[in-house]
């Protein structure tokens, strides 16, 4: 793995984030890692929108996310924020129902280039948000990955709660049929 680096997403990073996005039309039908950031009110609904939607989100420092990159290649990602960033997230009204506090971070999206799968930097782009977050000062950090019951299953987008655990979160409870919510303290 120490061939990778990370970055933070930022101004400087846009365009190595944008061409990874685009080789994938946009990401999962064109969102662009805008679903969780957003309701309804900044929403556009097109790839084209959503793009420039995320541009502007990094460019107001409302973006964040760890890079991975292989050499000047953009090669996965991972999404975090806090809860006023990241508001939109599945199963909403059942994890509002048994909250017993907000944390102070939200991971809500990873992302591979198909190239790259099947090589772990799904764990590097986590642990490299970990790191960025602890830069920023850290806090309680919230992930709500699949739970498979121990069992390998392809994930798209928010990981595998054997994922979370390696990487030191503890599980809290379920939310909706297939996800938990986990949690870990970054000093």
């Amino acid at each position: 793995m120490s061939d990778y680096t990370v970055k933070a997403l930022g101004s400087d990073t846009w365009d190595a984030f944008a061409r990874l996005a685009e080789r994938h039309n946009g990401v999962f039908g064109g969102c662009w890692c805008t679903w969780f950031h957003t309701f309804h009110a900044e929403k556009t609904f097109t790839a084209d929108g959503n793009r420039a939607l995320k541009q502007r989100l990094v460019d107001e420092g409302r973006a964040h996310a760890a890079l991975v990159f292989d050499r000047a290649e953009a090669v996965a990602w991972c999404q975090y924020g806090t809860p006023e960033e990241l508001p939109n997230i599945y199963h909403r009204k059942e994890y509002e129902a048994q909250l017993d506090r907000l944390p102070d971070y939200r991971i809500t999206c990873m992302f591979v280039d198909r190239k790259y799968r099947r090589k772990g930097l799904t764990a590097v782009a986590l642990r490299g948000a970990l790191d960025l977050i602890s830069g920023a000062g850290g806090g309680v950090v919230e992930g709500y990955p699949h739970d498979t019951d121990g069992q390998k299953v392809s994930v798209l987008y928010n990981g595998t709660r054997s994922l979370f655990e390696q990487a030191g979160f503890s599980y809290v409870r379920p939310k909706g049929m297939k996800n938990c919510v986990m949690r870990r303290e970054v000093p």
